[in-house]
């Protein structure tokens, strides 16, 4: 989910992990309102970021982000993951860069 304040817009990734994340809701002024207290609501994290808002609310419900989004989507992901203690299973903490501390 990323959202910008300043047009308040908003847009939902989904991301099932075989296919590119896909736009599953989308919109501006209070419906952005609505959409990120939903995500909110639901524990989903919003990322606010003005530029890749912008980008992707040029995109159609249903449709996948392009490869040109990836990596800045699948580190947001990656992210949103650690923030949430989920970790792949073979995943070995080797640089400690991570408290895993409570």
């Amino acid at each position: 989910m990323t959202e910008n304040k300043q047009q308040k817009t908003a847009t939902a990734l989904q991301y099932q992990g075989k296919q590119a994340p896909t736009i599953t809701a989308k919109g501006h002024g209070e419906l952005a309102d609505d959409i990120v207290a939903l995500a909110r609501e639901h524990g989903i994290l919003v990322h606010q970021d003005d530029e890749l808002s912008k980008l992707l609310s040029q995109l159609e419900l249903g449709e996948q982000i392009p490869k040109e989004l990836y990596i800045v989507i699948a580190e947001l992901i990656a992210f949103s993951y650690v923030l949430q203690g989920k970790f792949p299973e073979n995943w070995h903490n080797i640089h400690q860069r991570i408290d895993f501390k409570t």
